[in-house]
């Protein structure tokens, strides 16, 4: 049984323990044991960024055994459900019907563990790749170009492409063909899946194939799959975000795909693709003329400029600050001979303000987890330009600061603390907050 493999996971929360069980079932599979070979192949499945199944109520059996147990029939859903070929009622009557053909102990501990993506045994896509590197069964890793901080980097030199870093959330939307059947997906940057802009992933779908013809790049066809890394911006930060992560009456339709790369899907799973971006950018022009008939996908504007001269210099700065007052968080500044690569590098740097206020300390509140009996948070209030804000500040603390703190609470209530800030944010309410709060000292003078 398959389902033994969790149990045996199961009974140690010892990650060494939970290692050796994994390094069993890969022993045992390639010695030919077809109950270890299913279980290592599912557990891939389960924890692949790749593949999501698109369903969440999974129903569970009772009293049933002695069943035949279709591993390939199970298999063959899974493909259905990724694929996309079964959605709505009739994936959810499919998996109904594949339920009662496992030994409920079978479906219950194993089958649906995969189909809910959380085999609930205390390891991850990184306890396996661990033990199964280099083996059929390791699991892909998701991930993304990220950028550096440009303040003090010696690579702010020569030809630059400059874009507003807009305030909302990273997106990168997955184009996947299979089978004569296509499934576009929505991943966040750390391979969540957004399930909440579906209206650009049909966009998106309707029109892949006139995208696809646009792009043939150093010999790469976007036919078999590409992404289109942006950014999704909505009326404000912090209504997007609600959006995003709310998983009953969504209303992000208003929400706009502001795409700024594109990579063949081949060469996103493998972390790196050569192109350069100069060549990446020229095939998004080359997708303009269809991505301007998206209502609900945009590519970012740019500006480049020349970080050898003074000129250019002058021109970096002012186009920061014009971004700033338009209400961007800053911008990006990007190598143009860079190839994207899935991880942070100073290819890609960021600009972004910061501001400093100052706040009166009204309360303090406790910490949690390794900061329960000190200091989490200090409540800070005051008025900054005629806002009036309210905000916890829970980051810029030594361990000695949080210990003192807590200890001596009585004598920072009434204090002014110096706080850094991203951006002065407005809530629903009218009243005000602070983007990323930072304590940074009490200001006594003041």
């Amino acid at each position: 049984m398959s389902a033994g493999w969790i149990n045996k996971l199961n009974e140690s929360d010892s990650r060494l323990h939970k290692e050796d069980v994994v390094k069993q079932a890969l022993e045992a599979s390639i010695l030919g044991s077809t109950n270890s070979q299913i279980f290592l192949g599912l557990a891939k499945a389960c924890y692949n960024p790749y593949v999501t199944f698109g369903v969440k109520q999974i129903p569970d059996t009772v009293g049933i055994i002695d069943t035949e147990n279709p591993w390939e029939d199970f298999n063959e859903l899974l493909v259905q459900l990724s694929q996309r070929r079964l959605t709505g009622h009739a994936a959810r009557d499919a998996i109904a019907d594949m339920s009662v053909r496992f030994d409920s102990n079978e479906w219950n501990t194993f089958c649906a563990a995969v189909l809910r993506r959380d085999l609930r045994a205390g390891i991850s896509s990184t306890t396996i790749n661990k033990i199964c590197k280099k083996t059929d069964y390791e699991i892909p890793v998701f991930g993304c170009q990220l950028a550096t901080n440009s303040e003090g980097r010696p690579e702010m030199k020569g030809i630059k492409r400059l874009e507003p870093k807009l305030d909302g959330v990273r997106a990168l939307f997955t184009v996947i063909p299979s089978d004569g059947e296509l499934t576009v997906i929505c991943f966040s940057r750390n391979g969540k899946v957004f399930e909440n802009f579906g209206h650009i992933e049909d966009q998106i779908r309707d029109n892949w194939v006139k995208l696809s013809r646009k792009c043939t790049v150093m010999g790469h066809s976007l036919y078999n799959g590409f992404v289109l890394d942006g950014e999704v911006i909505g009326n404000t930060f912090q209504e997007l975000m609600r959006q995003a992560r709310r998983k009953t009456d969504v209303q992000a339709t208003d929400s706009v795909l502001n795409v700024f790369d594109v990579i063949p899907l081949s060469d996103f799973r493998a972390g790196h693709w050569n192109a350069q971006l100069s060549k990446r950018v020229a095939t998004l022009e080359e997708m303009r003329s269809v991505i301007d008939t998206m209502p609900n996908v945009e590519l970012l504007p740019h500006i480049m400029v020349d970080l050898d001269t003074a000129a250019g210099k002058d021109q970096l700065e002012r186009y920061a600050k014009d971004n700033v007052n338009a209400g961007f968080e800053g911008i990006m500044i990007k190598e143009m001979n860079a190839p994207y690569i899935c991880k942070r590098s100073t290819d890609w740097m960021k600009w972004k303000p910061t501001i400093t206020v100052d706040l009166e300390v009204v309360g303090v509140e406790e910490g949690t987890g390794r900061n329960e009996g000190r200091l989490g948070a200090l409540v800070c209030s005051g008025v900054d330009d005629g806002k009036e804000i309210t905000v916890n500040v829970g980051s810029g603390f030594s361990d000695g600061d949080r210990d003192s703190y807590w200890t001596d609470s009585a004598l920072i209530i009434g204090r002014t603390a110096e706080v850094m800030c991203d951006v002065i944010t407005q809530n629903q309410d009218g009243t005000y907050s602070l983007r990323f709060p930072r304590f940074v000292r009490f200001r006594d003078d003041k």
